[in-house]
């Protein structure tokens, strides 16, 4: 059984990350969402509540699981016996934090392979902080989010 990684903050999963995660599910037998604590990043959402957004938007797909985790990438995949890492891209500026953080990996666990996927050009622009950023000032964003994501960004915001 080939198992993925999918980590990342998720303040919240958007509609451009549902597009790398349905991508994922037609190459590998499994795949984690791996929401990230990320305290020093400030989240908008507590993890439990990214963890909810998560599930509600891949409830219908068979292949996933959504964990949340607090500790290093590779201790991770380790742990699960996962060899691969999903990561999206969408424009040239995440690309070398994205190389960076592989050949970090890379070198902590060499067997870890990081495979980099395009999300849909209608999804390149859609990022958590373009999001966040909206909400902050209570602008349109169902077009960028799940329909459970949005219904349960209001409830909270509520």
């Amino acid at each position: 059984m080939r198992t993925a990684i999918y980590p990342g903050t998720f303040d919240p999963i958007t509609n451009g990350h549902l597009d790398i995660i349905n991508r994922a599910c037609n190459m590998f037998d499994r795949i984690i969402v791996a929401v990230a604590a990320s305290e020093a990043k400030k989240p908008m959402f507590s993890l439990e509540q990214r963890i909810q957004m998560v599930q509600a938007a891949t409830g219908a797909l068979p292949k996933i699981e959504v964990i949340g985790f607090d500790k290093l990438l590779v201790d991770l995949a380790e742990d699960l016996d996962a060899g691969i890492v999903v990561r999206g891209l969408r424009a040239v500026s995440d690309f070398e934090y994205e190389l960076q953080m592989g050949y970090a990996n890379a070198s902590l666990k060499p067997d870890l392979e990081t495979i980099y996927l395009m999300p849909n050009l209608q999804h390149a622009f859609v990022s958590s902080s373009v999001v966040r950023a909206i909400l902050a000032y209570d602008g349109k964003v169902d077009h960028l989010l799940h329909p459970e994501v949005h219904r349960i960004i209001k409830a909270i915001k509520e």
